[in-house]
């Protein structure tokens, strides 16, 4: 296989290719079961294109790249022009200062991400069996592309373990960033996972829950044909008072969300709050194979702990019921610390053009490194679980 040429293309939507190419590619396994994560399946990602979250005027243009070996669909690779740094949550705005200070233009740059989707995954896709020739053509066609348009640099953002590692081999540049994702060790029911916290922590969360149900409603569930349109029409307006005071306006179109219902409702959870026979808080997660991987979260009022109810504990409670291995939820906040969710790294990849720079970053990200590493370990012995023999 490795000595077959391969052809790279780019496409402007995903609309120039079929489903089932797409998605052998992107989901495999999906052929037996659920897909690992659905953030790079065919139905997610169109389904940002369809609604205008993505296209034309959002900064995020599509130009998802298609290897062919023998005419065979053989990988593929989600991208996009960008003249921004809005919704990747792997920060470069100082990158982007840095190279403006210096004469240059940062903007446009192409970027391989889930747009608006912190959630580690695949970005290389490829059919079995042709993983090292596909991340190499991949690669080499984004870099091509970013080279022959005079692009400042390409970037591949919450890409997998594997593919850093792979990246790091063909010269990309290597960045570590941090998470707080709650693991799965085999929970019998929520209580079992209290039982390993310490004393201390397993009141404060039982506190919580507790004053979280004083808003005196009840909490539900929803996924799969139990959601209706109406649950999404109050959802729209959660997400839209979270959007406008976090990132100014929500990056996702009412729209989006009617394609969910439409094709992605199975791959939903949505944890909705209600008093009164009315909606006023949500948490939209979406389901991998063993991964629950939590996304948005909204309110029209406001009520203590209801938040970390809905977002982290319902979401644990999910997990251990079906078994899951483990929960993401979401960039940032160390907050989730005292809640169970511990500190773990992330990965992207950088190429830069111009050589200074590029050497610029380099040395920045060797220095970023060690200290998510430290940080990484100090967060992590602040953990809310109890210490080896101690009772705590």
């Amino acid at each position: 296989m490795d000595q077959t040429a391969i052809e790279i293309t780019a496409l402007s939507g995903l609309g120039d290719i079929a489903e089932a190419d797409w998605d052998a590619c992107a989901c495999p396994e999906a052929a037996d079961g659920r897909a690992i994560d659905p953030f790079t399946t065919y139905r997610f990602l169109s389904a940002l294109e369809r609604s205008g979250s993505v296209g034309q005027g959002t900064g995020w243009q599509p130009h998802h790249l298609v290897a062919r070996a023998d005419g065979q669909i053989i990988a593929v690779m989600p991208l996009y022009a960008k003249n921004h740094s809005q919704g990747e949550y792997i920060f470069d705005h100082g990158w982007a200062d840095a190279l403006h200070r210096a004469g240059g233009n940062y903007y446009p740059k192409l970027q391989s991400a889930v747009p608006f989707t912190p959630a580690t995954g695949r970005r290389f896709l490829t059919r079995p069996g042709w993983e090292g020739t596909g991340i190499a053509a991949l690669t080499q066609g984004m870099v091509q592309i970013a080279a022959d348009n005079g692009l400042s640099s390409a970037h591949i953002t919450f890409c997998t373990t594997d593919e850093a590692e792979a990246g790091s081999r063909m010269g990309l540049l290597h960045r570590v960033t941090q998470q707080f994702h709650w693991e799965n060790r085999g929970y019998a029911d929520f209580d079992a996972f209290l039982a390993q916290l310490s004393s201390r922590k397993r009141k404060a969360i039982r506190k919580e829950r507790t004053g979280a149900m004083g808003f005196g409603g009840t909490i539900r569930a929803l996924t799969g044909d139990d959601l209706k349109p109406e649950h999404w029409d109050a959802f729209w307006a959660f997400y839209q008072d979270t959007g406008s005071r976090k990132w100014g306006r929500p990056y996702l179109t009412r729209a989006f969300f009617d394609e969910v219902q439409e094709t992605m409702r199975d791959d939903v959870l949505l944890i909705l709050a209600e008093r009164g026979g009315r909606p006023i808080a949500g948490a939209l997660n979406f389901l991998g194979r063993d991964t629950l991987y939590g996304r948005y979260w909204g309110a029209v009022e406001d009520h203590p702990f209801l938040h970390f109810e809905c977002c982290y504990y319902r979401a644990i409670d999910h997990a251990i019921a079906q078994g899951l291995a483990r929960v993401e939820a979401g960039a940032q906040g160390e907050h989730k610390l005292a809640r169970g969710y511990l500190p773990v790294e992330t990965h992207s990849l950088h190429w830069i053009a111009k050589p200074s720079f590029r050497a610029a970053v380099a040395r920045y990200l060797e220095a970023e490194t060690r200290a998510v590493g430290e940080e990484i370990e100090i967060l992590a012995d602040y953990g809310p679980f109890r210490k080896p023999n101690t009772g705590a």
